[in-house]
C-alpha cells in the first residue's frame, strides 16, 4: 500500500511540523528534556514511560548520573553575552559540570570547541562520561573574542536520578515481536534524529487501527546507553523479537540506506532490500558493521538479534552531521514522508510474510467451483491475480514463506499475500509452524 501524492504531502509536512515543536528542547542521554520530548510525543501516539535509576548496572555499563541545565552562557566585561545557550543547545557541551567563575580568555580557550573548517556552524560535543565542561561555538565568534576577563556560567545540576525512555506497544494476533528503535538524546540536530523520532511517533499513530499478526514495539531511548538499558531489562523476552529496525537520519535530501544485521540474511534484511528495490527510490544496501547506532547493539554477539538500520546518508558521511547546520532547513518533509512511506510497506510486509502448506497439493484444485478463479476460460491471458493463486498453490510446501514467492514470480508481495489469503479461507492452504514462533 502506497500513499498518494496529497497523502505524502501532508504526511511529511504533519511529521515536519513536530521535529520543528521538538526542535528548541534541550535532550541529553538522561534529563527534563527527554521528559519533554517524549511529553509531546504522547500528544501523538501512546507512550508509556520508564524510569531506570542512577547506578543500576546494565551489562557492562552503568546508568549514570541525570543531567540537567537551566542556563549557560559567557559574558565580556561589558555583560555582553557572546555564548548563549539560549539560543541554540548546541552551544554547551552535554553533561558539563557546574561552574561560576570569571577567566581570562587564555583560562577560557581550552574549554572553547569549533569548527575551523566550518566557520558558521556550531559543533556538537558531549562529556557523558567524563566530568569536564565546554563551550561550542563558531569558529567566527572565537576569532571575534577579545582578550580580558570572562564570566561563565553553567547553571547545571549532575546527581542521582534516573534514565528515562520510552515504548509504544500495539499487541497482535500473535506475541513475536517486530521492534522499531529510534534514539532521542541528541538536542537542537534535525535530521540526527528528531527525524526518526518523529517518522516513528506517526507510524506508531498509524499502525494503532490497523490488524496486526505481530505484535509491534515502539523504543525511544538514549543512544548507546539507552538500547544497553533496554537489552538488560527485557533480556528474558529478546527471543520474542522476530525482526527489528533501527530508524534514524531519514529526513535529509539523499538516498535511502539500510544496513543489513549481523546475520545479513535475515528476513528483515531481504524485505528491506526488497521493499527499496519495488519503490523505484534511489537507494543503497549496505553490509553489516560493528559501528555505527543502535543496530551494533542489537546485533551485538550475545544478543544478536535481527535488527538492520534504516537511514538517509548515513551518520558522518554529510558535512551538516553534528553541527549546527543539522536544523530545520536541512530536513524536508518530502524525504520524511518517504521514509515513512518505506518503513511502513516494510512493517507490512514483515508482518503479512508467512510460510504455508498446500493442503491439496495433487495436481491443481478446481478454483472455479470455489469462485476464485475471475477470468473466463476464453481469455488468452491469465489476470495477474489468476497466476498469484497457481504460484501460490504450487510453491507452498513449507518451505517457501510468501516473500520467496514474491521475488521467485515477480509479482508484488501484496498480490501474493491476498491470494494466500483468499486460498487460506477457501481451505486450499494452511499455515505452517515457523521456526522459533509462538503462535
Amino acid at each position: 500500500m502506497t500513499t498518494s501524492g496529497g497523502g505524502a504531502e501532508r504526511a511529511g509536512e504533519a511529521i515536519y511540523d513536530l521535529m520543528r515543536r521538538l526542535y528548541p528542547i534541550c535532550r541529553s542521554i538522561t534529563g527534563d528534556g527527554v521528559r519533554r520530548s517524549l511529553s509531546v510525543m504522547q500528544e501523538y501516539a501512546p507512550l508509556e514511560l520508564f524510569e531506570v535509576p542512577s547506578g543500576t548496572p546494565v551489562f557492562d555499563w552503568t546508568v549514570p548520573k541525570e543531567w540537567n541545565v537551566r542556563d549557560a552562557y559567557v559574558k565580556n566585561i561589558r555583560g555582553e553575552r557572546v555564548i548563549d545557550f539560549q539560543k541554540n543547545s548546541l552551544h554547551l557541551v552535554s553533561y558539563s559540570l557546574p561552574v561560576r567563575r570569571k577567566m581570562s580568555l587564555a583560562e577560557l580557550r581550552p574549554h572553547l570547541h569549533t569548527l575551523p573548517e566550518q566557520r558558521d556552524w556550531i559543533p556538537y560535543r558531549t562529556s557523558y562520561y567524563k566530568e569536564t565542561w565546554g563551550f561550542c561555538l563558531t569558529q567566527r565568534q572565537l576569532d571575534t573574542l577579545e582578550d580580558g576577563e570572562y564570566e561563565v556560567c553553567i547553571d547545571s545540576t549532575l546527581a542521582d536520578g534516573s534514565l528515562t525512555y520510552a515504548e509504544c506497544y500495539l499487541p497482535g494476533e500473535r506475541e513475536d515481536e517486530i521492534l522499531l528503535y529510534s534514539h532521542l538524546c541528541h538536542p537542537s540536530l534535525c535530521n540526527d534524529n528528531l527525524s526518526g523520532m518523529a517518522v516513528l511517533t506517526f507510524l506508531a499513530r498509524e499502525l494503532q487501527s490497523e490488524r496486526r499478526r505481530h505484535s509491534f514495539r515502539f523504543v525511544f531511548a538514549p543512544t548507546t546507553i539507552g538500547s544497553i538499558t533496554w537489552l538488560a531489562r527485557n533480556e528474558p523476552r529478546l527471543g520474542r523479537i522476530k525482526h527489528g529496525l533501527v530508524v534514524t537520519l531519514v529526513g535529509d535530501p539523499g538516498p535511502l540506506n539500510y544496513k543489513k544485521s549481523r546475520s545479513g540474511d535475515a528476513t528483515v534484511d531481504r524485505v528491506l532490500a526488497y521493499v527499496l528495490k519495488r519503490s523505484g527510490r534511489p537507494h543503497e544496501v549496505l553490509e553489516f558493521t560493528p559501528y555505527g547506532y543502535d543496530e551494533r547493539q542489537f546485533c551485538s554477539p550475545g544478543i544478536n538479534l535481527p535488527v538492520g538500520r534504516l537511514t538517509r546518508t548515513p551518520n558522518a558521511c554529510y558535512p551538516q552531521y553534528h553541527t549546527s547546520a543539522d536544523d530545520l532547513d536541512f530536513v524536508r518533509p518530502e524525504a520524511l514522508a518517504g521514509s515513512l512511506e518505506i518503513c511502513r510497506e516494510a512493517l507490512r510486509t514483515l508482518d503479512r510474510d508467512a510460510y504455508y502448506v498446500n493442503t491439496n497439493p495433487k495436481c491443481e484444485p478446481q478454483l472455479g467451483r470455489r469462485g476464485l478463479y475471475r477470468k473466463t476460460s476464453a481469455e488468452r491471458d491469465v489476470g495477474q491475480r489468476d497466476l498469484a493463486l497457481l504460484w501460490v498453490l504450487n510453491l507452498c510446501d513449507g518451505r517457501n514463506s510468501l516473500l520467496d514467492i514474491a521475488e521467485r514470480s515477480g509479482l508484488t508481495f501484496d498480490i501474493i499475500a491476498n491470494s494466500a489469503d483468499d486460498l487460506l479461507e477457501a481451505g486450499l492452504l494452511k499455515r505452517a509452524v515457523e521456526q522459533g514462533s509462538q503462535e
